[in-house]
């Protein structure tokens, strides 16, 4: 598959290595690239483009593409109406391109690990959900007019937090709520926490102020409980499995513990050309949910 990355940032550069062989052309106007517009790349030189551009104009391009039958892996959130995303997704199917949102920590082994315990049933019912997603951006994100406005730490991490949720328990029936959003440091918020009631209790916590990028994730359920502690990139990244012991009394565990580079960018990709090769599905429809939930909280 040949494959044009667009926007030449941390993101795109993380694409382009990813991508290895497959990369026929960088488009960035600012960055060095092999092009300053994606229109100046001859259209038949490519079947594949990864998005890593700001919000703003992700829709529109995503639209254009989809429509000439190119497949496309944009970078999180998509963020819009839920007419201008269903548009895309319709584009897509009827040109049998392949749209997917990258949401790269679907791909963590114990984020992996996570989902399949849960969808075994051994946890019994899942009571409560609890997220913490820290990184010490702050001031960088200040400093970039474009990062450093609207619902800040809400769209970039909380989009990852709620899909997160989407992988392993499916739409949840809550109803989510800021329960607290601060500027500390930047005109947009930099610490949020937010809260959902239903069926399964959620709390999801994120910051732009955390000086040691860390993440932490707490499931407590009916017979026993399972945590993660951090990423790879951030690694050791450590998942844990309690058996409740009943009536009460301290639970055997088991423990694993991974020392590793990050494999989440390498796998996503594989993943995404699988999904070319086999004509989809891909995932917009997701973002339908997601960016309804985010524009309920920024109104």
């Amino acid at each position: 598959m040949r494959v044009v990355v667009v926007g030449m940032g941390v993101q795109g550069a993380k694409r382009r290595e990813a991508a290895g062989g497959d990369a026929v052309a960088t488009v960035d106007p600012v960055r060095p690239a092999d092009y300053r517009d994606l229109a100046e790349v001859p259209a038949d030189s490519y079947d594949a483009v990864l998005l890593c551009i700001p919000d703003a104009p992700k829709l529109s391009l995503m639209l254009d593409l989809v429509r000439r039958g190119k497949h496309v892996l944009v970078e999180k959130p998509v963020l819009g109406e839920d007419a201008a995303i269903q548009r895309v997704i319709d584009a897509a199917s009827a040109t049998g391109a392949v749209c997917y949102t990258a949401y790269n920590h679907r791909f963590e082994p114990h984020f992996m690990r996570m989902k399949a315990l849960i969808d075994s049933g051994e946890l019994g019912r899942i009571y409560a959900v609890r997220l913490f997603y820290g990184n010490g951006t702050a001031r960088l994100v200040r400093d970039s007019a474009w990062r450093d406005s609207g619902s800040g730490v809400l769209a970039d991490l909380g989009s990852h937090l709620l899909d997160t949720i989407h992988f392993w328990l499916g739409v949840p029936d809550a109803s989510f709520t800021v329960s607290m959003a601060n500027r500390f440091e930047n005109r947009s918020p930099d610490h949020v926490v937010l809260c959902g009631a239903g069926s399964v209790a959620i709390q999801l916590e994120m910051t732009m102020l955390s000086w040691r990028n860390h993440f932490t994730c707490d499931v407590l359920a009916e017979r026993g409980s399972a945590h993660i502690e951090s990423l790879c990139k951030w690694g050791p990244s450590t998942f844990r499995h309690r058996r409740r012991v009943l009536p009460a009394g301290r639970p055997p565990e088991e423990s694993v513990t991974l020392v590793q580079d990050d494999p989440t960018w390498a796998a996503e990709y594989t993943h995404f050309k699988s999904l070319c090769r086999g004509g989809g599905p891909g995932n917009l429809k997701n973002d339908l949910w997601i960016s309804a939930t985010l524009r309920a909280m920024e109104a």
